[in-house]
């Protein structure tokens, strides 16, 4: 009985994983778009160092998809094919106005169209944490194999 509730629970595991890759794939592919919108949030890797003393290149953020933004937040805009990650400095009625941590000027100003949402949580060096995790989905994947065929090779033997 708990061998069946195991395999199960594994199948409903790699199910999950198999629908958030298709539909992470519908959303980049299909509907154009650079982020995946995962129940109000995505998650990005900065590749820039702008906002250097606050986010580092190789971090990974949580953005919360909204345009609901104040002074001072680190927010998320879309300028050409590029998603810019950088703080909100001003409020000008219906320009705003972002700059890099690390930068010595302002941006060009922005509106509020252009927004994907803001920064709620930085989590260092993601490129690591990425590494890790693809190691053991694949350990994973290869142990759940494994354990088949062999419950396959023992009912074969069973029944012989």
């Amino acid at each position: 009985m708990a061998k069946k509730v195991f395999n199960f629970i594994i199948y409903i595991i790699i199910f999950i994983i198999i629908v958030l890759l298709l539909y992470g794939i519908i959303q980049n592919k299909i509907e154009n778009k650079n982020y995946i919108n995962l129940f109000g949030y995505t998650f990005l890797e900065v590749v820039t160092g702008s906002m250097s003393g606050t986010i580092e290149v190789g971090d990974g953020i949580i953005v919360k998809l909204t345009s609901d933004i104040k002074e001072n937040d680190i927010i998320v805009y879309k300028k050409a094919d590029n998603l810019i990650t950088h703080r909100l400095i001003k409020i000008e009625e219906d320009r705003l106005i972002t700059k890099g941590d690390a930068n010595n000027v302002p941006d060009e100003p922005i509106t509020k169209d252009m927004i994907i949402g803001k920064v709620i949580f930085i989590i260092p060096q993601i490129h690591f944490w990425k590494k890790v995790i693809m190691i053991f989905s694949i350990i994973l994947i290869c142990m759940l194999v494994i354990i088949q065929r062999i419950r396959n090779v023992k009912r074969n033997e069973i029944k012989e």
